[in-house]
């Protein structure tokens, strides 16, 4: 029986480990700390491990030297997308246990060797796709479970925003992050399809990715996080691909984080089944999430739609955060010696389909799949 609380180091110290990870875990004081920071920047690490008011916090000078350190135990990955598969099979041959955040890696040979290392462990591996954790995404699981849909042979995966360019970080730099929105977003809407469709084995994809809007300076207008840097700008601003899986079942992805559309729909699926459909609206068009339900009632066409439940006078009902509640399943999963949620092997499957999108692209031919990559 374990004597103290997990330890829990991050490597990697901006945006989304202040904004995500430290906030979800902070809820769980009585079973995990953040104790140790690195970052590149020593003094972001610093300003975060001073936010967590522990005397216990430790920054350090290398991640090498956070994995030397027997008190840490879990680990999460917060950098650029090219380094993820380096920190985190040294993570694993430190003996930690590690989640990663999205997408697994920016290549498949880099998330190949990072399962490797995850199955000669021993330890519990996780991918930060906290979207399977929504209310609505949970519910259209459930249902899907039940048979309600039939058999779902054509969906679409949605990632699409009017102009919501990351304007902080290393996101348009190609050579860290790897691509542009199809791995940073499309692969948000692709893990929630494909886990709901509950279908990995794709066989071939086709792709189209385009670079019309980066680099051009009218652009930048309108901009939710304010204009962009277009002579740095080096990744795709679209990409648009169809997948034909192994089963017959086929799949739409559109990601884009500049299109000159009406609706930004994001983290967002359409699933089309044989006794039923669903879809799924969320992003910035909307102020909260819907969730509609088609099928044929006596004999005629209905829908379904997900309402609120309103409030009452000082309660303002049940509100669940899909990052604590992943965080949440993820320390109980270290715990309770349980399997998280969001298993590495579908992980892969994800980083292969964006990359068989991206290569299509570039080659301008179909990509197919070796049978071998889906083990």
């Amino acid at each position: 029986m374990r004597n103290r609380k997990l330890r829990i180091g991050f490597v990697g110290c901006g945006g989304i480990a202040r904004e995500k990870h430290l906030p979800a875990l902070k809820k769980m004081y009585d079973k995990c700390e953040v104790y140790g920071f690195f970052d590149v920047d020593q003094e972001r690490a610093s300003q975060l491990a001073r936010s967590v008011d522990s005397v216990n916090a430790r920054v350090y000078h290398t991640y090498e030297e956070m994995l030397d350190d027997d008190s840490i135990d879990v680990v999460h990955i917060m950098t650029p997308n090219v380094f993820h598969c380096s920190q985190t099979v040294a993570a694993f041959e430190a003996g930690k246990h590690v989640m990663c955040e999205k997408p697994m890696a920016s290549s498949s040979i880099d998330a190949q060797t990072m399962l490797k290392a995850y199955q000669d462990s021993g330890k519990k591996f996780t991918i930060a796709y906290q979207s399977r954790f929504r209310p609505e995404v949970q519910s259209m699981y459930r249902s899907i479970s039940r048979g309600e849909l039939g058999k779902i042979y054509f969906a679409k995966a949605h990632a699409i925003r009017r102009r919501g360019v990351p304007t902080w970080g290393v996101f348009a730099n190609k050579a860290l992050q790897g691509g542009g929105p199809l791995i940073d977003i499309g692969t948000h809407a692709l893990d929630m399809t494909l886990w709901l469709m509950n279908n990995y084995q794709p066989v071939s994809a086709v792709g189209s990715m385009f670079y019309e809007l980066g680099n051009l300076p009218s652009s930048v207008e309108g901009n939710v996080f304010g204009a962009w840097d277009t002579t740095t700008f080096e990744v795709e601003d679209s990409a648009f691909g169809m997948v034909k899986m192994a089963d017959g079942a086929t799949i739409f992805l559109e990601a884009s984080w500049a299109l000159n559309v009406c609706e930004s729909r994001e983290a967002s699926t359409t699933l089309c089944g044989t006794l039923g459909g669903v879809e799924y609206y969320a992003g910035m068009s909307y102020e909260k999430d819907i969730l509609v339900y088609s099928h044929a009632r006596h004999g005629q066409l209905m829908e379904e739609r997900s309402v609120s439940g309103g409030t009452l006078g000082y309660y303002d009902g049940v509100s669940i955060d899909p990052g604590f509640a992943q965080m949440e399943q993820w320390i109980n999963c270290i715990l309770r010696d349980e399997e998280p949620l969001v298993a590495p092997e579908q992980a892969f499957v994800v980083t292969k389909i964006l990359e068989g999108i991206q290569l299509s692209a570039e080659s301008g031919y179909e990509y197919r799949f070796h049978p071998m990559e889906q083990e």
